[in-house]
């Protein structure tokens, strides 16, 4: 029987004493609803936490065994309990069950060694009944919503993975959107059964193109052989799982035709790789090499830490030194940072910030605050904390950021916004982004708060927020100034930030001129902050307007970065929560014959000027003269004309609007308030081309002005591919 390797999962240890067991009843094995509170496991931005500590996921599979007569898969408790003793004894602290749901004496005997553990649901078993609609199947949600009740509210339970590598062939046959659609009811009945639980999907490459944007945790199973090429592609899949934590839910290495110090080798350059590129954690393939599928014992591969006698091999010990380094190696040298926080009049959130800031875990940095002209008191707030005050007049966001910058002691500069707040590693991660390259500029992640209001996240979903722009999956075209971190000789060598940039546009500009003088950008996924929204209508279309001014000064500065209509024109791609391939239009998955390729991709193209023409101010602009056209027809009737083109218009900027909304990834919230929160949104969608409008005509910005250098050119080139 040939097993493909991505198929495979499982771990073993040495053997214990044998330890005596008292059989739970049935009453001490069932939910635990009577059991007192405890700490859940959830997730916040890229990473998971219990309680206030994040948990850094450091794993091994289990499974699958010979069942007994009844089909028990984990009828061995003796066994269970001396393979999770030898587990927490090397450092690892989650057990993944990929192939069948555990029972409840399973999560017992792990929450006794301190061990998590993920509950795989199986729901891949079930997949092909949608081959053949009009064939019965068996009610798979409620069979998932069963197994989901025994198990919910366990101390031990970490989250729930709905299936496991639905096979490529399968997926392709049936097309993504029916598996996806399939996925989601999984997942929402195990969160109906469980709301409080963390759901998955264990993906692969060969079906990464799989768009499931509602799932808790990213899960990928991933097994590349080099460390350059695993770490290139954990960091595109740092930008599929987008704000969400992404964990290797499998990694390892046949120890049967690589050998054993190989093996050893390459475990410990996978863990270390995947911590480096920002992973909530890693699991290895497999605790042991006892593996039984298809009523037989599976002898043609060796991928346990230890083999079928649970005797350890060279990776068990190499495994364990690697996860004890991890996330970062304690022995590293850390270079110093200056944290800068310019602010003004931002006494609502600055104490966030540098409570955020005080928690870091750093262990040589310094901040300094520049308050640039505040009149609510945002000065005696600053003065709680020990901290480095400037106070200056009311210059400017860029005169604010080159004060800071002139102050700054050390080399490596970070400026973070004072409505956002640092994540406990935030330093980290950049240090070492900055350590493995030669980046002048290094931007990361900023995700909405989870208490933030309904208001505040319609605008976080709205176009015109702070995001990033990426060349490749670690090259940046453009990171916003709330999370930026500098070189500070790079930012000296270009006059640091132009002070024309009053209050925005001057992180577009400083990127512009550090790669125009050759240097490049860097992203890391992993250094992210938490950015509160405006959390008004007012205070957002007032940014917006802003930003139009900021968009005039730059086309002013740098025309050739202008399209002839007046538009930016970034060569990356947006990485925009509001930012929807309009109508599913211009994806494509195509690698291999018939798509069957083993690394998979979903290509999106940028959606060209036509598709993009109801996101332009000067759409809203049109329609508005369209209208007036209308109105006049009162008295001059051949203007009727006008009334149906208006429609048209109209019926096209709702339409885009309604779709974007429609498809966004918006938080989970009641039915009452998911819909005020779509309606909010749209509306948004609706005015800001206004409000962006407003501001670059107040800056004398025009579309109506020619931008065409030689208008009288031909004959016309053209590619086609």
């Amino acid at each position: 029987m040939k097993i493909m390797a991505h198929e495979l999962s499982k771990f073993k240890r040495e053997p214990f004493p044998s330890l005596v067991l008292r059989e739970k009843t049935d009453s001490q094995s069932a939910l635990h609803v009577n059991a007192p509170p405890v700490m859940r496991p959830r997730v916040s931005g890229k990473f998971i936490y219990i309680g206030d500590t994040k948990f850094v996921c450091k794993g091994v599979t289990y499974g699958a065994f010979k069942p007994d007569e009844t089909d028990n898969e984990y009828h061995d408790l003796a066994k269970i309990e001396r393979d999770f003793a030898q587990m927490a004894a090397h450092g690892i602290n989650t057990v993944r069950i990929p192939h069948r749901t555990p029972p409840v004496t399973l999560l017992d005997c792990a929450e006794r060694h301190g061990l998590m553990v993920m509950v795989g649901l199986s729901a891949e078993q079930y997949v092909g009944y949608l081959l053949d609609p009009q064939k019965k199947g068996p009610d798979v949600p409620a069979l998932v919503r069963k197994k989901v009740r025994e198990l919910a509210g366990h101390p031990a339970l970490l989250c729930y993975a709905v299936g496991n590598e639905i096979p490529a062939s399968l997926v392709r046959w049936l097309g993504p959107r029916k598996v996806e659609r399939y996925l989601k009811r999984i997942y929402r009945a195990a969160k109906q059964a469980d709301p409080g639980g963390l759901v998955s999907y264990v993906n692969y490459p060969t079906t990464e193109y799989l768009q499931l944007p509602f799932l808790d945790i990213v899960c990928f199973n991933v097994y590349l052989e080099t460390e350059a090429v695993l770490f290139g592609y954990l960091l595109r899949l740092q930008n599929i799982a987008g704000d969400r934590p992404l964990i290797m839910s499998e990694v390892g290495l046949d120890a049967l035709r690589n050998g054993e110090e190989k093996q050893a080798t390459v475990l410990d350059w996978q863990i270390r790789t995947a911590f480096r590129a920002g992973c909530a954690g890693a699991i290895i393939f497999s605790w042991t090499d006892e593996w039984y599928r298809a009523k037989e014992f599976v002898e043609d591969w060796a991928f346990g830490l230890t083999d079928r006698d649970r005797k350890p091999k060279p990776a068990l010990f190499s495994v364990a030194s690697a996860f004890v380094a991890s996330p970062f190696d304690t022995s590293l040298n850390w270079p110093p940072f200056t944290v800068i926080v310019c602010t003004y009049n931002g006494s609502a959130t600055i104490r966030q910030c540098l409570k955020g800031l005080g928690h870091l875990d750093y262990p040589d940095f310094e901040v300094v605050v520049v308050d640039d002209g505040s009149t609510d008191g945002t000065a005696a707030i600053v003065g709680e904390f020990d901290v480095r005050l400037i106070t200056t007049g009311n210059n400017g966001l860029s005169h604010a950021r080159n004060v800071g910058l002139r102050e700054a002691r050390t080399e490596l500069v970070a400026y973070l916004d004072d409505d956002a707040f640092p994540d406990h590693d935030w330093l980290k991660y950049l240090a070492v982004s900055f350590r493995d390259s030669g980046h002048a500029a290094i931007g990361g992640p900023n995700v909405l708060p989870a208490e933030s209001s309904l208001m505040a996240n319609a605008v976080a979903h709205a176009p015109g927020g702070p995001t990033h722009v990426l060349i490749t999956d670690e090259v940046a075209e453009h990171i916003p100034g709330c999370n930026m971190a500098f070189r500070k000789s790079a930012l000296e060598a270009v006059g640091g930030f132009d002070p024309q940039f009053y209050a925005a546009g001057d992180d577009v500009d400083i990127c512009w001129r550090l790669q125009q003088r050759g240097w490049t950008l860097g992203f890391s996924p992993a250094a992210m902050v938490w950015h509160h929204r405006r959390n008004t209508i007012r205070k957002y279309l007032k940014q917006q307007r802003g930003y139009g001014c900021a968009e005039a000064l730059l086309e002013a500065k740098w025309p050739e970065r202008y399209n002839s209509a007046g538009h930016t024109t970034f060569q990356g791609r947006i990485y925009d929560k509001s930012a929807v391939v309009p109508f599913g239009l211009m994806t494509r998955i195509y690698h291999g014959v018939w798509g069957s390729a083993p690394f998979q991709s979903l290509y999106q193209t940028t959606p060209g000027t036509i598709l993009s023409l109801p996101s332009m101010p000067e759409w809203q602009l049109v329609i508005l003269a369209l209208a007036v056209c209308s109105l006049l027809a009162v008295s001059w009737p051949p203007l009727l004309i006008a009334l149906p083109i208006l429609a048209v218009f109209v019926a096209l900027t709702l339409i885009r609007s309604l779709f974007q909304v429609w498809n966004a990834p918006l938080p989970v919230v009641d039915g009452r308030s998911r819909l005020l929160l779509r309606m909010t949104t749209a509306w948004l969608h609706l005015v800001q081309p206004f409000a962006r409008l407003a501001g670059r005509l107040g800056r004398g910005l025009t579309f109506w002005r020619c931008r065409t250098r030689h208008p009288c050119t031909g004959p016309l080139a053209r590619q086609s591919a």
